[in-house]
């Protein structure tokens, strides 16, 4: 019956590095005072009829290190690009010149910064919820296991590395949000 565990413990590593890669994703789309093209990979544009990543109707550049320019492929693009970019509430008002939008970023203020580190405490604290979760699935299923026969010690075991497991990640995250707040903070 413990052939069964492996399996379970590698599923559960497999979920929390997921959750892990999800949580870095999210974290980049957080400006810290420098612009990245990655702010814009959550914006989906209505491209005839159908909601499009804006990478994928326009070409995204930094053009210095406050200014990103995007030039749509077709031209008919540009009103939903900036609707687009409108409706995600980043706090940027695109302008355009009939051919190409421009994205001037303010000067991050300490006050904003302090939103942004507040910002990536909740998304930390999202990937932590989704870590635990993982956790009481696994264990809920070594205990369906253990009702099918699996010994009450090997249980115990399976059950304490799933929460090694899960205390790795939890410091990972922690880890991933302390970088990022020195990233925010630093001026």
């Amino acid at each position: 019956m413990t052939e069964s565990i492996a399996p379970l413990l590698t599923e559960t590593e497999a979920s929390m590095k997921k959750s892990i890669s999800f949580l870095e994703s999210e974290l980049s789309k957080i400006r810290a005072g420098k612009v990245s093209i990655q702010m814009f990979d959550g914006i989906n544009v209505e491209y005839y009829g159908a909601p499009t990543p804006l990478g994928q109707v326009a070409n995204i550049s930094i053009v210095d290190a406050r200014t990103i320019t995007i030039q749509p492929w077709e031209k008919n693009m540009i009103q939903p690009i900036e609707r687009a970019i409108m409706m995600a509430n980043m706090g940027i008002t695109p302008q355009n010149d009939g051919v190409l939008i421009r994205i001037f970023m303010p000067p991050v203020t300490e006050e904003r910064r302090k939103e942004l580190v507040k910002r990536a405490n909740n998304e930390g604290e999202n990937g932590k919820v989704t870590i635990r979760n993982i956790r009481r699935d696994s264990i809920e299923k070594i205990k369906k296991l253990q009702k099918d026969g699996l010994s009450e010690d090997a249980s115990k075991d399976a059950e304490a590395n799933i929460q090694n497991i899960t205390d790795r990640y939890i410091a990972l995250i922690e880890k991933l949000l302390e970088s990022k707040e020195k990233e925010i903070m630093a001026i």
